[in-house]
């Protein structure tokens, strides 16, 4: 049996806390090895258990989770991935969340199963939206506001947007296109005939030449840049 995905629960509430570890040790695959409930604590903990995923709540004492996330974010040393779990549906946090780095934003009244498969995605190196935010996050960044709203769009604004893209080959044009059409990884595979460890390679690539985290940063840039309206092919 491979390793199980190490969970750290963030939130001031210890009985959400503890709903979450009921809901996410029911899964084999995943173990919570810790809980935190204020953004400092959550730094410490996040240090000395090195958990894959965290989930972070928003509103905590002594400091938020959105600086909290930017910390850990900006730490060589932890290497987590973060879902931001909170109970408002703002655009401030959405978009702040995505601008201190976290990989995922659930609602709190989200089922269980979004839960554990915002864990695993976020674990895989995958991103994860709530269904309710992923279309005001593709129309905000499709259309961007002067300020950057993610680390990435301020490069893309230095090195000029053409050059962002420039590097990327047509096949990761291709797949690009495709993740910003919000498929996954088995339907890009079976749109362009190729296997799915290829497009798993196209992806990995993909992030590294764009300088994205994750899938929502990468979809996030392909809007801003048009290939979800033109793809196939990068913009000259």
């Amino acid at each position: 049996m491979s390793a199980r995905i190490r969970v750290l629960l963030v939130d001031d509430h210890a009985l959400l806390r503890a709903g979450f570890r009921t809901i996410l040790e029911t899964q084999p695959d995943i173990a919570v090895v810790g809980e935190a409930s204020t953004g400092a604590e959550a730094l410490t903990k996040a240090s000395a258990l090195r958990p894959d995923v965290i989930t972070m709540d928003v509103q905590m004492p002594d400091m938020d989770g959105i600086e909290a996330t930017r910390r850990l974010v900006a730490d060589p040393a932890v290497r987590s991935a973060i879902a931001i779990v909170t109970t408002f549906d703002r655009d401030d946090y959405l978009f702040q969340a995505l601008d201190a780095g976290a990989s995922g934003f659930l609602l709190k009244n989200a089922g269980a199963e979004d839960l554990i498969a915002a864990v695993r995605a976020l674990a895989a190196g995958d991103g994860m939206l709530a269904p309710e935010v992923t279309r005001r996050v593709l129309a905000r960044f499709a259309n961007p506001a002067p300020s950057p709203d993610v680390p990435h769009a301020s490069r893309a604004r230095e090195r000029g947007e053409s050059a962002l893209i420039e590097p990327l080959t047509d096949r990761e044009a291709d797949v690009l296109a495709l993740l910003a059409d919000a498929r996954s990884n088995a339907e890009i595979a079976r749109a362009l005939f190729i296997g799915e460890a290829t497009v798993k390679t196209h992806v990995s690539r993909i992030l590294q030449k764009l300088g994205a985290r994750d899938r929502v940063q990468a979809v996030v840039l392909a809007h801003r840049l048009g290939l979800a309206e033109n793809p196939g092919r990068p913009p000259r």
